[in-house]
């Protein structure tokens, strides 16, 4: 007889670079006491949306592969557990899997095969050549742990209340109102020559798109709405959003070319509320 899962909160089932899991204390006690609707835009692995579960709720990422991926787990998580059940965590097959054009793929297969590299390529980094294609080398990990089913049936129950955008975040921020809160988690401006997070989609986000989002920024406060956002600590960010509440937080860094260079770096939290 198979053993019952046990019943847990639902928390991502991604690993994500940038991926806000360890600070979500920090965000969690500057989130506003109440809104309407909860919209995330830049959506990565959804960390303080899983956190809040919030009644109402739109994701929304310019990662088609991604936001698929939610959209499998919401709508067929039993067919992708069968699927994700099917891989080898085998260099060769990495390399196969990695070489696949997931617009030849099913949703499902697409879902699985996108789910099956996050957990087993190096760091879980989700990173793309010029061409949009996934380049991340394999990770070489002992026993990563592919399919959590117990986490993504949660996942799935979760996201029934949940809408799914597959847009750019200028798309998605045209539909909040008044009341509604808004979290922004952007790729961060670089602190050194070496920061390379931007290369999420083909289009990389550049310093006029960091000044074109600080615009929105100020447009949704006009509109009423709460938002947050979160940033590198640099003068250009503080300039950015001059005027707004700024707060300083504590952020592991997780992945770095040097070891040395892993540690607790200085991060912006900045807000348009009290």
């Amino acid at each position: 007889m198979e053993q019952e899962e046990s019943v847990q909160p639902a928390r991502p089932f991604l690993k994500w670079a940038g991926g806000k899991t360890q600070l979500l204390d920090e965000l969690c006690s500057r989130v506003p006491v109440t809104f309407s609707r909860y919209y995330e835009p830049f959506g990565g692995s959804a960390a303080l949306l899983f956190r809040l579960r919030p009644e109402r709720a739109t994701y929304a990422d310019a990662n088609a592969d991604l936001v698929n991926c939610f959209r499998v787990v919401k709508d067929d998580v039993e067919s992708l557990i069968r699927h994700l059940g099917q891989h080898r965590n085998e260099s060769d097959y990495f390399y196969d899997a990695r070489a696949q054009d997931p617009q030849t793929l099913s949703p499902v297969e697409r879902a699985s095969r996108f789910i099956f590299l996050n957990r087993t390529c190096f760091n879980g980094l989700y990173r793309v050549n010029i061409r949009g294609q996934f380049n991340t080398p394999f990770g070489r990990y002992a026993n990563p742990r592919i399919c959590d089913s117990a986490n993504l049936r949660a996942a799935s129950d979760l996201l029934q209340s949940v809408e799914l955008l597959d847009c750019d975040y200028r798309d998605a921020l045209v539909l909040p109102e008044a009341g509604d809160f808004v979290y922004l988690d952007p790729p961060y401006v670089p602190v050194s020559q070496f920061a390379d997070f931007k290369r999420y989609t083909k289009e990389q986000f550049r310093e006029a798109d960091q000044m074109g989002l600080a615009e929105l920024f100020r447009v949704l406060d006009s509109r009423g709405c709460k938002v947050m956002l979160s940033n590198s600590e640099t003068p250009a960010v503080r300039e950015m959003y001059k005027g707004f509440h700024v707060d300083v937080v504590m952020a592991k860094r997780l992945i770095n070319r040097n070891a040395h260079g892993r540690g607790y770096v200085p991060e912006l939290l900045i807000r348009n509320y009290d």
